[in-house]
C-alpha cells in the first residue's frame, strides 16, 4: 500500500511516477524492517501467512536483518539530490522517530490497565499513520507540489492511516484466517489494549468488565477459548460496531481533506477509490 501511494502522489501532482520509485522502495523496505522487529517484540508466529523471520531462523537473525533493511532504506533516498533530498530526509527522519515512539507506546500499553481512547489513537497515529502520510508527502515533494498541497496530502494520509489501522484491529479479531494473513486473535493473545478492548471495557457491565480483565490477565494458555470469549464481549458491548463507525469517520475525514487540494476533482478519483477499498477490505 505505502509505496503505491508514493507513486500515486507523484502522478497526482503532475510528476513522473518513475521518478519516485526509489522513494517508494525506501518506504516499503523501512516498513518491512519495522515488521521484523515488531514481530520479535510481539512474539508473532505468522506474518502475511508465512512464518516470521525470528521463528523460521532466530531472533538475532531477525534483528540484524531488520537493521540492514533500515540502512538500505536510507540508501534508496540517496538517489535524490539538492532540496528534494533535503525535504525527503526531513519527513523520513521525523517519521522514523515517530514510528519508534508509537511502537514503544504499544509495548507500554500491554502492562497498563488505564489506556484511554485518546492515547490509543495517538499510538496508532505514530505507529502506522505517519508512515502512510510520509509515503504520500514524499511523492508530492518529488513531483514539485506546493508546500500547502504537500501538507494536505500528508493530512489525508494521517486520517487514511488511522482508518486502515482500525480496520486492521477489527480484522485481527473478526477477520477470516484464510485471507487475513496473520494469526486471527493475535492482539487478544498478546493482551493488547486496542480500540475494541477500550470501548468494550467502557460499555461493559460489572460482570463483563471483570471477565474481560480476567481474560486479559491470561498468558500462554487457552488461546482459542480466550479469543472466543473476548470476541463475545466485544459483540455484546457493541465495540465491534463502534470501531466500524470510527473506520468510516476517519475515511470520510481523509476524503474531506482532498477537496482542499489545488487540483481538479476528477484527478482525485484514484485516491478516493483507494480509500474506499481500504475501508471495505477483508484481508
Amino acid at each position: 500500500m505505502r509505496p503505491i501511494l508514493t507513486l500515486m502522489a507523484t502522478d497526482l501532482f503532475g510528476g513522473d511516477s518513475k521518478a519516485s520509485l526509489h522513494a517508494a522502495m525506501a518506504v516499503e523496505v523501512f516498513h518491512n524492517f519495522t515488521l521484523l522487529h515488531d514481530d520479535i517484540m510481539d512474539d508473532a508466529p505468522l506474518r502475511r501467512g508465512k512464518q516470521t523471520v525470528h521463528e523460521k531462523w532466530d531472533v538475532n537473525t531477525a534483528i540484524l536483518s531488520g537493521d540492514v533493511m533500515m540502512i538500505k532504506a536510507y540508501g534508496f533516498l540517496m538517489e535524490y539530490k539538492g532540496e528534494v533530498y533535503r525535504a525527503l530526509m526531513e519527513v523520513f527522519n521525523q517519521t522514523a522517530i515517530e514510528v519508534c515512539e508509537g511502537q514503544q507506546m504499544d509495548v507500554d500499553f500491554e502492562t497498563r490497565s488505564d489506556v484511554s481512547l485518546e492515547e490509543y489513537v495517538e499510538m496508532i497515529k505514530l505507529k502506522t499513520s505517519v508512515l502512510v502520510a510520509c509515503a504520500l508527502k514524499m511523492g508530492a515533494v518529488i513531483a514539485g507540489a506546493s508546500n500547502k498541497d504537500a501538507d494536505l496530502i500528508y493530512d489525508f494520509g494521517l486520517n487514511l492511516g488511522l482508518a486502515f489501522q482500525l480496520q486492521d484491529d477489527y480484522l485481527d479479531a473478526f477477520g477470516n484466517p484464510e485471507t487475513f494473513g496473520k494469526q486471527v486473535g493475535g492482539d487478544i493473545i498478546e493482551n493488547k489494549k486496542t480500540y475494541l478492548y477500550i470501548i468494550a471495557e467502557q460499555r461493559a457491565n460489572d460482570g463483563q468488565r471483570a471477565d474481560l480483565r480476567d481474560l486479559f490477565s491470561i498468558s500462554n494458555a487457552g488461546y482459542d477459548s480466550k479469543i472466543e470469549q473476548v470476541k463475545s464481549i466485544f459483540v455484546d458491548t457493541g465495540a465491534d460496531r463502534a470501531i466500524l463507525d470510527e473506520i468510516h469517520r476517519y475515511t470520510d475525514k481523509a476524503l474531506g481533506v482532498l477537496e482542499h487540494l489545488n487540483l481538479p476533482s476528477e484527478s482525485l478519483s484514484n485516491l478516493k477509490d483507494f480509500a474506499h477499498y481500504l475501508m471495505n477490505r477483508s484481508s
